[in-house]
């Protein structure tokens, strides 16, 4: 990621900060989502939450799970689906490419930001592995010593 606001390719609409915490990230997709109209709307307004959510692969296509989109009042009050499951939109080559990594042992697929580019919502997917408790301990302490040590030079 390039900074807090700007991600890869434009304004960010949500990073998902726990990822980093609990996987390893070993390559980074660029996938688009099939939306509706009041979901982009709802993006707009920054009604999104990416925590919990993961990617699956059914029938070679790839599914966003558990993305929460929250509707805004002024859309209809009959959408009851903000968590309904989302296609993502890859080329089959990069498509081949996840299904083979997530074919070896212990990777997952994980999303780590949502973001506009050129006026479209685009979702950055992790190819990753996940971190064992001893590994999040080290990246913790590496963290606090870049801290510490931003500090010192600062005084």
């Amino acid at each position: 990621m390039i900074g807090k606001k700007q991600s890869a390719g434009g304004k960010t609409i949500v990073l998902n900060k726990k990822v980093r915490r609990d996987y390893f990230i070993d390559e980074r997709f660029e996938a688009g989502i099939s939306l509706q109209g009041w979901e982009v709307k709802s993006l707009r307004a920054g009604k999104v939450e990416i925590i919990d959510s993961y990617i699956l692969l059914k029938n070679s296509e790839a599914y966003l799970f558990g993305a929460l989109i929250t509707p805004l009042p002024t859309s209809s009050p009959f959408i009851n689906e903000s968590q309904r499951n989302r296609k993502l939109l890859l080329h089959r080559t990069e498509l081949n490419k996840i299904i083979g990594a997530v074919e070896r042992k212990g990777f997952a697929l994980v999303p780590t930001a949502m973001y506009w580019k050129n006026g479209r919502v685009k979702l950055e997917i992790g190819v990753a592995r996940g971190k064992k408790m001893h590994d999040k301990r080290e990246t913790e302490k590496k963290r606090d010593w870049e801290r510490q040590k931003a500090r010192l030079v600062r005084h």
